[in-house]
């Protein structure tokens, strides 16, 4: 991209299978626009702004996802949040993992009864948490609802949602999945972790996001028909918001018609990310526990030079990256994290490869402890 006059190689942008800039999705767009404008349909899904085409996507996603039905939702962030807090009543408990994205942790904060968070990927403590619910759950009458991801976002490991299943017989409980991160990018032609690692069929609520893989807006939840029928109902931020402009969802079902049919997309994304995380791991980058295209890259070091690194690769070699910081991340570790898409080719990571290099030599021998962190300007 151009970023403030300069050419530079991005790898910080959710594009994952390349739809951002692909000749046939922005034909679909630019036609549905002119076709429609961004005013159409005017009012609320349950008003005046349902058509044919809202219901086709639903139709179209709950067939791809293997589930009875599929609700659209306007905004991924909102959507996931206002779907948690709409699943749970005062007397069920929640359980997640620590690492759950903000979007879930607000929801659950909506959550008027108890909730108990369990050590990331850790099936111990996990299990120690179930029991708590369980226990309380047995006084209130009330259900328990886990949650976890998919693809957790910045390291890039997958939730054991195959191990957590294990447990369900046990303790009774329902699966909500946030996939944002693997709708698209993982499991048969991208239907995401839980298909990935076979337990499709014992994810009780599975969300995904437009803004990821489709580089789109908007989001949804694909479950049994019944707890589709009550969102609907229920979710107040879609009941009272307006309907997703027809461009979007026609967009959105030409995305979907092209991951089903061009696996290659898919395949693509998997080479260029496995040469890049291969090509850090060859060069003694430390990568993390990743099992997903997410590529972290943990450097040792303070916020300043986080910082200073971070335009050092900009400025100087071109290559535009996200930083992490504390508190995601412990205060001494630097992590930049990669987005790599089926679009990026073998050069760029052989580039990129280099260009980290270079900067971890400088970082490791002092040489962005200035005291003024470099100019963003």
């Amino acid at each position: 991209m151009t970023f403030r006059g300069k050419p530079v190689l991005v790898w910080s942008l959710n594009n994952y299978i390349g739809f951002a800039n692909d000749p046939e999705v922005r034909e679909t767009d630019a036609k549905a626009a002119a076709d429609w404008g961004m005013g159409y349909p005017m009012g609320a899904r349950m008003m005046s702004g349902q058509t044919k085409y809202h219901e086709q996507l639903e139709a179209d996603l709950a067939s791809f996802m293997g589930k009875d039905d599929a609700f659209l939702l306007n905004f991924g962030y909102q959507g996931c949040q206002s779907a948690i807090e709409s699943l749970v009543s005062r007397n069920d408990v929640i359980v997640y993992d620590s690492e759950c994205h903000a979007c879930m942790i607000d929801g659950i904060r909506l959550h008027q009864g108890k909730r108990y968070v369990f050590q990331h990927n850790d099936m111990e403590s996990f299990e120690k948490q179930l029991k708590h619910a369980k226990k309380l759950t047995e006084q209130t009458g009330g259900g328990i609802l886990v949650l976890t991801e998919g693809v957790f976002g910045m390291a890039g490991d997958q939730g054991k949602l195959a191990e957590i299943c294990k447990f369900k017989a046990e303790y009774g409980f329902r699966l909500f999945v946030d996939d944002a991160h693997g709708f698209g990018t993982i499991g048969r032609d991208g239907r995401g972790a839980p298909d990935f690692q076979g337990v499709a069929d014992q994810v009780d609520v599975y969300f995904g996001t437009f803004a990821k893989a489709m580089a789109t807006i908007g989001a949804f939840v694909a479950s049994d028909q019944h707890v589709i029928e009550y969102l609907r109902y229920n979710m107040r931020s879609q009941i009272f918001a307006k309907s997703l402009p027809m461009p979007i969802v026609i967009g959105a079902i030409k995305r979907l018609e092209m991951m089903r049919t061009r696996p290659e997309l898919q395949t693509n994304l998997w080479n260029i990310s496995g040469a890049l995380q291969k090509g850090l791991r060859d060069a003694g980058f430390d990568i993390g526990k990743t099992d997903s295209v997410v590529t972290p890259v943990f450097l040792k070091g303070t916020l300043g030079e986080a910082t200073n690194v971070t335009v050092e690769l900009r400025e100087t070699y071109g290559v535009f990256c996200s930083i992490v910081v504390y508190p995601v991340v412990p205060k001494d570790v630097i992590m930049l994290r990669l987005i790599p898409t089926t679009v990026h080719t073998l050069k760029d990571v052989e580039y990129t490869i280099e260009c980290f290099k270079k900067v971890r030599e400088k970082l490791e021998a002092g040489a962005y402890k200035a005291e003024k962190i470099a100019s963003w300007a």
